[in-house]
């Protein structure tokens, strides 16, 4: 189970460096609940182990490209992130005191706490862009203007996979301009 669990947490997570259109020191965000993973109700079933195998299969991948992973804690710690420091410190968010436990903040978050080489929690980032593994409602942690991205990994185990990405927001009017970059 573990091994395709590792397979689609990496398809899903290259799917979206495809389409994203990200660059180095970007930032992405994670939500993941390995309850739903394993078929049951979100916050009732945690596992250290589905969490520690999503985190590393997703982290390497976007490490591998310089993009930074933020992994968001369950509600117990009001959605909280767990990043590394030189991140937090770039994007000017302030770190809280706490460390994410199975039962209070995830296995996805307690995984990155433990893998990360020097992880800090804040409270809110924006990021741009992010996979949301068992409907873990990451949108708040998002910029302003996010965009669904269609991947082909719509399951990892038994969790909804949705991912999303980001871009600016339009202004101007009928004499506006626009770069199509951004589609």
């Amino acid at each position: 189970m573990l091994d395709e669990i590792t397979k689609q947490a990496e398809e899903a997570a290259k799917e979206l460096l495809g389409a994203a259109h990200l660059n180095e020191r970007d930032l992405v965000v994670i939500g993941c609940s390995s309850s739903e993973i394993s078929d049951h109700r979100i916050g009732s079933h945690s596992s250290a182990e589905i969490g520690q195998t999503v985190f590393s299969a997703i982290y390497q991948i976007f490490k591998a490209e310089g993009i930074y992973v933020a992994a968001q804690c369950c509600e117990h710690l009001n959605r909280a992130l767990i990043l590394e420091k030189e991140a937090a410190r770039l994007y000017g968010y302030e770190p809280v005191n706490v460390v994410p436990q199975l039962k209070a903040g995830g296995s996805l978050s307690t995984a990155a706490y433990d893998t990360l080489g020097s992880p800090v929690a804040v409270e809110s980032i924006k990021a741009h862009a992010g996979i949301d593994i068992g409907d873990t409602l990451i949108g708040m942690h998002l910029k302003a203007v996010a965009v669904p991205v269609r991947i082909k990994t719509q399951y990892i185990g038994s969790a909804h996979v949705v991912a999303a990405r980001t871009r600016p927001k339009f202004i101007g009017g009928v004499r506006a301009c626009y770069d199509d970059s951004y589609e």
